[in-house]
């Protein structure tokens, strides 16, 4: 299965709302020439909250065919209610994915038992390879990596982005859930020491402006290289901080317009685009990073 540097994908838009195809296929062909390991279309970066599940799984459907087999593509199937989430794993059945990202249900804040039917509900709903996500600050609901480890022996189970930035995690998910169970970070201010300390992955929201840097960092990583990898760390870390300056995706949205990558900024509703006090940090840590800014 997939290791190293991934990219939670924007969803790029348009003034009117509508998904900006032309940007998305301008984007995935930006992470194929990059090199980055895997997208992730329509994820939590990919605003999956407000796209509603016709829309979501075209979208998914869309970045395969733009793909064309060259990158793996994994779908976001996440939901806080089960019957949604099967519904949404089912419209993306034959889309070409080659696995699900699925962030434990937000907002109802069920308990482990409950994450843990949930989670048996989907998987079985499909043979493809599922990744549970935890993402407490933004679900109200942490997944404790003893819940994790109730769930190994799904078959079609196969991995955990973990995003709360808790690096003691790393060795006790690999002593409950074996060598075999994908663990991807998800927090991109941690992701090299989580690399470091064994973990497979990163999905990153930070991998969208800077793919070429962020592969690399996680090639050093993965190689165990803690020098190099600091090395190339270093440039990117005002990024982790400034891209989450508000709500994710906002800040990253203007920043991958601010660069050309697609036409427009536009968010949908509740989330604004990035009010102007943080523009100049931003473009500093962008700045940082190398980045050109075009706009």
């Amino acid at each position: 299965m997939i290791n190293g540097s991934i990219v939670a994908l924007i969803t790029p838009m348009n003034s009117d709302g509508t998904v900006d195809y032309k940007s998305l296929e301008r984007l995935v062909e930006f992470h194929i020439e990059q090199g980055t390991d895997a997208i992730v279309a329509v994820g939590t970066t990919g605003e999956s909250a407000t796209l509603p599940i016709k829309e979501h799984a075209q979208v998914v459907s869309q970045t395969v065919k733009f793909a064309a087999g060259r990158i793996p593509v994994i779908g976001g199937n996440g939901a806080n209610a089960t019957a949604e989430a099967i519904e949404l794993t089912q419209s993306m059945a034959d889309s070409g994915i080659v696995a699900m990202l699925g962030v434990t249900p937000y907002y109802n804040k069920p308990s482990p038992k409950g994450l843990i039917a949930h989670y048996k509900a989907v998987a079985a709903s499909t043979d493809i390879p599922q990744i549970l996500y935890n993402v407490p600050g933004r679900t109200s609901v942490d997944m404790l990596p003893e819940t994790v480890a109730e769930l190994v022996a799904v078959e079609n189970i196969i991995g955990v982005k973990e995003a709360t930035g808790d690096l003691t995690r790393v060795a006790r998910l690999r002593e409950l859930c074996g060598q075999d169970f994908k663990l991807y970070s998800g927090d991109d201010a941690t992701a090299r020491d989580f690399l470091l300390l064994g973990g497979d992955g990163v999905i990153s929201v930070a991998n969208n402006i800077v793919p070429k840097a962020f592969k690399q960092l996680c090639d050093a990583a993965l190689a165990g290289d803690h020098a190099l990898s600091e090395k190339l760390n270093l440039p990117l870390k005002g990024l982790y901080e400034h891209l989450f300056c508000e709500a994710n995706p906002i800040p990253v949205k203007w920043a991958a317009h601010q660069i050309g990558l697609i036409s427009q900024g536009h968010i949908r509703l509740p989330l604004t685009e990035l009010s102007e006090q943080f523009h100049g940090q931003l473009l500093e840590a962008m700045k940082q990073a190398q980045i050109e800014v075009t706009q």
